[in-house]
């Protein structure tokens, strides 16, 4: 049966999100005039404002079950797209009672909730690492969805263009400023944070060599770092933290940077979607994960026993991150610029 209303779930993590664009494209692609709704965190709004691939977003707000199953059944949804993995995004589409239901089963509770029930992608009995870009695509591929390329896609609106560039000038930035855009926090866990002193020589180095004014970018909660960093450099610098960028002016601010200096975090994958080059500095997550379109990136590792571990919190030292020199950074910033 050719669907006449999609429902599409979201990734929660923003770099998911992002990395599930290829496959929401394909969907569109198969299915011109189907209407397509897209739920996700209410924060992911902005991150996904302004594409062409959904009519509608519906924002989760994590209330009972039971509510969110009404409103999906009252849409009258014909299938259902789940790209998370958990209990809870496949059981409201389940109660719903959408006919055709897919995505991937880790388990018997899961598998219980779908009509299409993917198999995660193993080797010798262990789950592969993939990139996350194939992984979503596999799902649409199982509906009869061909690929319409692996490009990740965002949109930059001009109203937030100008917001962005308002707030910069007013900070003494002028059009003309090249700037590296700094997201030091991630939302993952400690164990992703590269230490403040590595951020604070890693910008003052690309800031000393290649002119650019370091300009942060934090999460609220994530001030704290970034203005630890700032006190801890030598050149001058930029904390936009009255109010904290959104996630609308942090696409905007990094598709005006020249380069960006993050974490492995999802503002990476914003800075691949943008076509900006990104160093990215990376700790216990595997990246096969996010192993693709790495032309305009430099993703730096040390290899170390321990990673990756895929741990939250690092329980001994923190290897992984701390023996990662800041002048490597600086070395790949003037590679990605030459």
């Amino acid at each position: 049966m050719t669907p006449r209303r999609i429902f599409v779930r979201s990734p929660n993590w923003v770099g998911d999100a992002v990395m599930a664009t290829p496959a929401l494209r394909a969907l569109r692609a198969a299915h011109p005039d189907a209407e397509i709704v897209l739920e996700a965190r209410p924060l992911l709004a902005d991150l996904w404002s302004g594409l062409p691939t959904f009519d509608a977003f519906l924002p989760d707000a994590r209330g009972s079950t039971l509510t969110r199953a009404r409103a999906l059944r009252a849409r009258g949804f014909d299938w259902a797209v789940l790209l998370p993995d958990s209990v809870r995004v496949a059981l409201a589409p389940f109660l719903a009672r959408i006919p055709r239901r897919v995505g991937y089963a880790r388990d018997l509770a899961r598998r219980a909730l779908l009509t299409d029930a993917l198999d995660p992608p193993r080797e010798g009995g262990r789950r592969l690492p993939i990139s996350m870009i194939e992984r979503y695509l596999a799902i649409t591929r199982h509906l009869g969805c061909e690929d319409r390329g692996t490009e990740l896609d965002l949109r930059v609106e001009p109203e937030l263009v100008d917001r962005v560039e308002s707030r910069l000038g007013a900070c003494g930035v002028g059009r003309e400023d090249a700037i590296l855009v700094v997201t030091p926090g991630a939302r993952f866990g400690s164990s992703k944070l590269w230490p403040p002193d590595h951020f604070a020589s890693a910008c003052d180095g690309i800031a000393q060599r290649l002119g650019l004014l370091p300009v942060f970018a934090p999460a609220p909660d994530e001030i704290p770092i970034a203005e630890t960093i700032a006190q801890r450099m030598k050149e001058r610098s930029l904390v936009l933290k009255d109010p904290p960028a959104t996630i609308a002016e942090l696409k905007a601010l990094i598709a005006r940077c020249a380069l960006a200096l993050t974490n492995d975090a999802g503002p990476r994958h914003i800075a691949v979607a943008l076509s900006r080059p990104v160093v990215v500095v990376m700790g216990p997550t595997d990246p096969r994960h996010t192993a693709h379109h790495l032309e305009r990136q430099r993703v730096l590792r040390e290899d170390v026993e321990c990673s990756p571990c895929h741990l939250k919190t690092c329980p001994i030292d923190h290897r992984c991150m701390t023996r990662l020199r800041p002048e490597r950074a600086v070395r790949a910033a003037l590679e990605l610029l030459a």
